[in-house]
C-alpha cells in the first residue's frame, strides 16, 4: 500500500496537479500508512474510522489550480456545480467546506467524491485503491479549470465580468504553462502485427498523458489490425497500457469487448465509415472542451442538456463539435461521432474531449490532437479579446 500511495502522489506532482512534497495520501491495509510525514495526516486519519474507504488523497493544488479553485470556491461558497462530462460522470457536483478537519472532509465525502477547503486543499478518497482518490482529486481538477474559464468568456460575451474576476483571470492566465508544439516521435506504422501495435499503443498513450492531455489519465485509443480493433480497456491509464489492450474482431465474434473501452462501438463506427483510417486517439484537452461548451445564444430550448440534445452545427477553427453520451443508445456518441470524424478526421464531443483520425499511425493523429488543442488556446484568448 505505500507504494501505491507513493506512486500516486509522484503522478500528481508529475502531471503538474500539486507541487512537490504537497500531496499526503494514505492507505490502510493491515494498518495505515502514509506516503509521507506531516503533522496533518492526525487529523486526515480520522476520515478512515467514519468512511468505508481504504485510500485519502488531500494536496493543496499547484498553481494555476489554487488559484481558480479558491476563486470558484469563494464564487459558490457552498457547492461547485461545473457542467462538463467528468463532473457529470465522477463528481456530480463539488461540496466546499471552510475548515480543515476531519469532520468537514467526512460530511462531503459522505455524499460525493471529492471535497474542497480553500485556502487548504482538495480531498477525495478509494475504497479499492489510491488511484480513485487519484482520478476523483484530478477530475475536480480539471473541473474547475474548464468552470473557470467557460464561465470568464460566457461573462466576458454578455458584459457582466467584474474587477476581481478580470484580475484572477489576468494572475491565472500569467501562470499557465507555454503551449507545448514540439512532437514525439511515435512508432512509424503501418503496423503489421499484435506485437508492433500493443508497443505502439502503450507509448502513445504515454505521450498523451505526458503531454497533458488528458484529465488524470482518462480517454481512449485504438488501431485497426484487419478486422480488429486493438482498444484500451475501460478504465485503463493511458499511460500504463501494457495488459490493458483488448483485440475485438469488427465482426463482434469475441467477447474481448465486454472490458474494451466503453466507447469501443463509436470506434467501430468510425473505421467502417473512414475506411482509410488506421487509429483513433482520444484526449480530453482542457481549451477544447472549454470551447466545445462555448454558445453564442442567449436563449434555446435544450439549455442545460447541450451535451446531448444540441442541434447548432457549430465548429472550432473547423473543427465540428457534436453532443453525444460516452456509450451506446440514442444519445450515444457511436451516432454523432463517426459521420463528424468521416468528413473531417477530427471531432469534439461537447464538454467531454477530442478525438483524432490517423491514416498512418499514431504520428498523425497525435498531432492532429496537439495542434487543435493549441488552436482552440488560441480560439479561445482571440474571443475573450473582442469582447473585452
Amino acid at each position: 500500500m505505500k507504494r501505491l500511495c507513493d506512486k500516486y502522489a509522484g503522478k500528481l506532482v508529475i502531471q503538474g496537479l500539486a507541487a512537490p512534497n504537497a500531496p499526503l495520501i494514505g492507505g490502510l491495509d493491515a494498518e495505515l500508512v502514509w506516503n509521507r510525514e506531516d503533522p496533518r495526516t492526525t487529523e486526515l486519519a480520522k476520515v478512515f474510522d467514519a468512511l468505508p474507504i481504504n485510500s485519502l488523497v488531500f494536496s493543496r493544488p499547484a498553481e494555476p489550480y489554487a488559484t481558480i479553485v479558491d476563486f470558484l470556491a469563494a464564487r459558490h461558497p457552498e457547492t461547485i456545480r461545473p457542467k462538463d462530462t467528468e463532473t457529470r460522470t465522477f463528481l456530480h457536483d463539488i461540496p466546499i467546506f471552510e475548515n480543515f478537519s476531519a469532520d468537514s472532509i467526512i460530511a462531503g465525502l459522505r455524499k460525493r467524491k471529492s471535497v474542497i477547503i480553500p485556502g487548504h486543499g482538495i480531498a477525495s478518497f478509494g475504497t479499492v485503491s489510491p488511484e480513485q482518490g487519484f482520478v476523483f482529486y484530478s477530475s475536480t481538477i480539471f473541473s474547475c479549470f474548464v468552470l473557470f474559464f467557460s464561465e470568464y468568456l460566457t461573462k466576458a460575451r454578455h458584459g457582466a465580468l467584474d474587477k476581481e474576476y478580470r484580475r484572477v483571470f489576468k494572475d491565472v492566465v500569467a501562470q499557465l504553462p507555454a503551449p507545448r508544439t514540439e512532437l514525439p516521435a511515435l512508432p512509424k506504422g503501418p503496423y503489421t502485427d499484435e506485437d508492433t501495435v500493443l508497443a505502439a499503443m502503450a507509448e502513445a498513450g504515454r505521450q498523451v498523458v505526458g503531454y497533458g492531455l488528458v484529465d488524470s489519465f482518462f480517454g481512449n485509443i485504438s488501431y485497426k489490425l484487419g478486422q480488429v480493433i486493438y482498444i484500451s480497456q475501460t478504465g485503463s491509464s493511458l499511460d500504463e497500457l501494457e495488459g490493458c489492450i483488448d483485440p475485438c474482431p469488427m465482426d463482434g465474434s469475441a467477447t474481448t469487448g465486454l472490458t474494451a473501452s466503453s466507447e469501443l462501438t463509436a470506434h467501430e463506427d468510425v473505421y467502417r465509415q473512414s475506411e482509410e483510417a488506421i487509429c483513433i486517439l482520444h484526449g480530453h484537452p482542457k481549451f477544447s472542451v472549454v470551447m466545445s461548451m462555448d454558445c453564442p445564444r442567449a436563449e434555446c430550448d435544450n439549455r442545460g442538456q447541450c451535451h446531448i440534445k444540441c442541434t447548432e452545427c457549430r465548429t472550432v477553427e473547423g473543427i465540428p463539435i457534436v453532443p453525444g453520451e460516452v456509450g451506446t443508445g440514442p444519445t450515444g456518441l457511436c451516432n454523432t461521432l463517426p459521420p463528424a470524424m468521416a468528413s473531417s478526421g477530427a471531432a469534439i464531443v461537447h464538454g467531454h474531449g477530442l478525438f483524432t483520425l490517423g491514416h498512418t499511425d499514431f504520428n498523425d493523429s497525435f498531432r492532429r490532437l496537439l495542434d487543435i488543442e493549441n488552436r482552440c488556446r488560441e480560439c479561445y484568448f482571440e474571443t475573450v479579446g473582442a469582447y473585452e
